[in-house]
């Protein structure tokens, strides 16, 4: 066979690449190429080149998607493994509607109760009372001052205890008892009465008469403490406080009258008012609290 030779500086040509120049092929037989056979082996190559970048670009299609897919996957696989609590997969937990929801019966704290009711009438004010009990001690320190207590006395004769038309304003309204105890410094003393009734509206009508009236409790001396108020001028007041009234004396026990000046008259029997009205209201606050711990 004559070996095929190609012409020098000329380009190759290619069968397939429309307009390439053609060669000269020559061999021992003279038998020229068959075009049709070699066109259409290249029309097969063709066709098959382009079914194979179709499916290759649905296959890149399909494998984008799945990434995409793996990636939201993964994505709602971490926020649940957020909401999973560790140490268990997330069929042990669970779901909201097979929860257990604890029940409670409705209840309400009951009010709390008023001191006031237990000394307003004598039905709940039951406590055991007395003037040791209301004025404990020997000595009563108001502010700054320090008074020492005298003589103490009780009694269920209301009218024994009081001087003037007093006595009218108690026994009408249902007196039952009257306590009295006397502090005396600097040679003043007072003498404070605490008048007892059944009904806190028995004890308001009865201030507003003694209001009205001439009259004082009597003064109480003994302990240390002389006569005062007997015949002189003295400061009084009366006030009430649920089903008590309590009233003061208040005057020198040298005899001397007692004036708008005297400062410390006016004191001593504001501390003794002050200092009952306080033991009276501990009183109720003591028996509302018993009441409500039982």
């Amino acid at each position: 066979m004559r070996r095929m030779s190609f012409g020098q500086g000329e380009p190759q040509w290619d069968p397939w690449k429309p307009g390439s120049p053609q060669q000269q092929w020559s061999d021992q037989s003279g038998e020229t190429p068959d075009w049709a056979a070699l066109a259409e082996a290249s029309e097969a190559r063709n066709k098959r080149r382009r079914l194979l970048m179709i499916g290759g670009g649905a296959l890149a299609t399909l494998l984008v998607g799945a990434a995409v897919a793996v990636g939201v996957v993964s994505a709602d696989g971490d926020a649940e493994a957020k909401d999973k609590p560790s140490g268990g997969p997330a069929a042990d937990i669970p779901s909201e509607s097979s929860k257990a929801e604890p029940s409670f019966a409705p209840t309400s704290a009951p009010p709390p109760l008023d001191p006031d009711e237990f000394i307003a009438s004598a039905k709940k004010d039951t406590a055991p009372i007395s003037a040791e009990s209301l004025y404990p001690g020997t000595r009563l320190t108001m502010g700054d001052t320090v008074y020492k207590k005298g003589a103490t006395a009780s009694t269920t004769d209301c009218a024994a205890a009081v001087r003037g038309t007093l006595t009218k304003a108690l026994t009408d309204n249902g007196c039952t008892r009257v306590m009295r105890v006397t502090y005396a410094k600097d040679g003043i003393a007072v003498t404070v009465g605490v008048a007892l009734f059944d009904t806190e509206n028995q004890a308001v009508k009865a201030q507003k008469a003694a209001a009205g009236l001439k009259g004082s409790v009597d003064s109480l001396s003994g302990s240390g403490v002389p006569g005062f108020c007997n015949t002189t001028i003295c400061r009084t007041t009366t006030n009430s406080y649920g089903r008590y009234v309590y009233l003061t004396v208040a005057g020198f026990t040298s005899g001397k009258n007692v004036t708008e000046k005297d400062t410390a008259a006016f004191s001593i029997g504001d501390d003794l008012r002050e200092f009952t009205h306080r033991q009276i209201e501990r009183r109720g606050k003591a028996q509302a609290s018993a009441a409500a711990n039982r």
